[in-house]
């Protein structure tokens, strides 16, 4: 897989760009339903931002304990990612989708009635799996039923549900907080406020799960089924009747097999595991260990040090959510127009400075009693500043380009498999990030350091491994299996 960029395949497009069907309804509105597993996925993993200091309180527990409580449901997220494709290989996209509908629907109840910080936990990790579901089966999905013109712009639709999803998720949080007076006290029904925040999850479970019965089935996975009339109806509902058994004769040979899909499709038969596997599982890790996350579960942190209070810091909170949607928008329009590549070295290149800054500052700042970070002066107004920048570049680039590169570049054969291990290495990544930045609120200058080192490499990582996809069919991409195998 070495390279540095260059199409992965020089075949001729088998579908027109003029064609009505390849810019779309039919297939922009199925990727819009696939997407909301992805709004589910961004709700469920930010809505404990609201309820962190209630759940502290309420419960009595430190900082090692809490670290835990936020994290857990990365833990369940991994298992999730790990299992969801080999699950979607056996019942179909659609079922594995109704299924994270339910996952996290009990995730709402259970979490929102929790009797204690266990429980929490409990339902934390149930919540997690059917994350970690939504995040492999939506862009493989969509990348499956999206046309190759298409393709970058609806598989930013998942980003896009996502950071919609921890903006609602901060939006509600704020709502309830402020209606009841503060996040831990009762509102309807005698229930703390920061319970209703998780109860309000099963609105868009219930409407996910719904929505699922009213799309087709992935025509690769159907293909890889043996339901050709079946493929056939949804491909030309999607593309049109022009070269249709063409297009199902090249799934065909990209999926031929005799045997059961399994882990062992990530080995090439020389030994070792393919090269493409090994990019995407760096792409989800650096994806994560650039600290994006920490921005968003821990920016009350980030807002108090400069001086806001708690209510003040839930509403800046959101106005960052704000932006992290709009640059999404920007990623939409260019991400068929420039590329993946070029938008990740961008992204790259901005992460590093802005964290680094932000280093800078924090190494420098003054540490109160209570254990948390003054920036007083022009050294807060910087580090809001470097830290809502930041989003912007991740927002554009590393957010959205990463899911649709995930989606998109591995071939069928291997393509569930290889996604969800990078999924599951996301997870995993985001769980390490997340479960260690408590201990780390008296030293933010080395924990910045390293997510900005860490921006550093994702650039040098994308110039050396990452090829370009734009345009490029997914009957293209298994051209690359091939060649590594003939290399050996």
């Amino acid at each position: 897989m070495a390279g540095q960029g260059g199409p992965v395949g020089e075949s001729p497009e088998i579908f027109d760009e003029d064609q009505d069907f390849s810019s779309g309804k039919t297939a922009v509105r199925i990727a819009s339903v696939a997407a909301l597993g992805g709004l589910l996925f961004g709700y469920d993993s930010a809505v404990i931002n609201g309820a962190v200091d209630s759940i502290q309180e309420d419960f009595g527990i430190g900082n090692a304990e809490l670290g835990f409580a936020v994290a857990s449901a990365l833990l369940g997220a991994a298992v999730g990612a790990m299992t969801a494709g080999r699950v979607a290989d056996r019942i179909g996209r659609i079922a594995v989708m109704k299924i994270a509908a339910v996952l996290f629907f009990i995730s709402a109840f259970g979490t929102g009635f929790a009797p204690d910080v266990w429980a929490i936990v409990l339902f934390r990790i149930v919540g997690g799996v059917g994350v970690g579901v939504a995040s492999v089966i939506a862009p493989a999905y969509i990348a499956e039923t999206s046309p190759p013109g298409i393709r970058g712009r609806l598989g930013s639709l998942q980003q896009l549900a996502i950071v919609s999803g921890i903006f609602a998720s901060f939006a509600v949080n704020w709502v309830l907080q402020w209606a009841a007076g503060g996040a831990n006290q009762p509102l309807w029904l005698g229930i703390d406020a920061w319970r209703w925040m998780f109860l309000a999850m099963a609105v868009p479970a219930v409407v996910y799960g719904a929505l699922a019965y009213t799309i087709p089935e992935s025509p690769r996975y159907l293909v890889a089924s043996h339901k050709i009339p079946e493929a056939r109806r949804v491909l030309t509902k999607l593309l049109g009747r022009k070269n249709l058994e063409i297009t199902i004769t090249r799934i065909r040979e990209t999926l031929e097999r005799e045997d059961k899909p399994s882990w062992r499709d990530l080995r090439k038969p020389t030994g070792g595991v393919y090269g493409i596997v090994w990019v995407g599982l760096g792409l989800s890790i650096f994806q994560q260990f650039v600290g994006i996350n920490v921005i968003f579960y821990y920016s009350n942190v980030l807002w108090q040090a400069v001086g806001f209070s708690a209510d003040e810091s839930a509403v800046y909170t959101v106005i960052t959510s704000v932006i992290n949607v709009l640059t999404t928008l920007i990623a939409i329009a260019l991400i068929d127009k420039i590329g993946r590549k070029p938008l990740l070295l961008i992204g790259s290149s901005g992460m590093a400075v802005t964290l680094i800054t932000m280093a800078v500052i924090f190494a420098n700042a003054t540490i109160g009693p209570d254990g948390n970070p003054s920036l007083p002066g022009a050294s807060g107004v910087i580090a809001l500043i470097a830290a809502n920048l930041f989003v912007v570049a991740f927002g554009m680039s590393w957010g959205p380009v990463v899911w649709v590169l995930l989606g998109e570049m591995f071939p069928n054969r291997i393509r569930a498999a290889a996604l969800g291990l990078a999924a599951a290495g996301q997870w995993a990544a985001n769980w390490l990030i997340t479960v260690t930045f408590p201990g780390l609120r008296e030293h933010l200058g080395l924990a910045y350091g390293f997510y900005g080192l860490c921006a550093v490499l994702s650039g040098l990582f994308v110039w050396r491994w990452v090829r370009e996809t734009k345009g490029v069919s997914l009957e293209d991409m298994h051209g690359e299996i091939l060649r590594e195998e003939t290399r050996g």
